[in-house]
């Protein structure tokens, strides 16, 4: 299977020109990078990690759409948190944009996400 590169002008460009696509497509998967709360063109992230969360799932859905696929066809994400005393915040976002049928998921609390970042969301999606 050939690998697709997915590219869209409206979700943040790979963060600081780092070697790194916004998502791969192979066959009827999409392999989308991490995505944090941060609106395409900026380069500071703001606010509390609710809104963060909706940010980073926008841009989810942004290159979901690019490549053929959307939020609910989502098989797997992972969600790293700064903090998980922040989970039930995220969750609450998360759970309104993830649809019935959400995917698998693991959440890890790490020491430091770029920009200062609250939330961080990769995710893996089929066509």
């Amino acid at each position: 299977m050939e690998k697709t590169v997915i590219r869209t002008e409206n979700a943040p460009a790979p963060f600081q020109g780092a070697p790194y696509n916004q998502a791969i497509r192979v066959g009827e998967l999409v392999f989308v990078a991490g995505q944090l709360g941060l609106k395409p063109g900026d380069t500071a992230v703001e606010g509390d990690v609710a809104a963060q969360t909706e940010q980073a799932l926008r841009n989810l859905a942004a290159i979901l759409e690019a490549a053929g696929s959307s939020l609910d066809k989502l098989v797997k994400t992972s969600v790293f948190l700064q903090d998980l005393g922040d989970f039930a915040a995220m969750n609450e976002v998360y759970s309104r944009h993830v649809g019935e049928r959400p995917p698998a998921r693991s959440t890890f609390e790490v020491a430091k996400l770029p920009s200062g970042a609250l939330v961080e969301i990769e995710a893996v999606a089929h066509v």
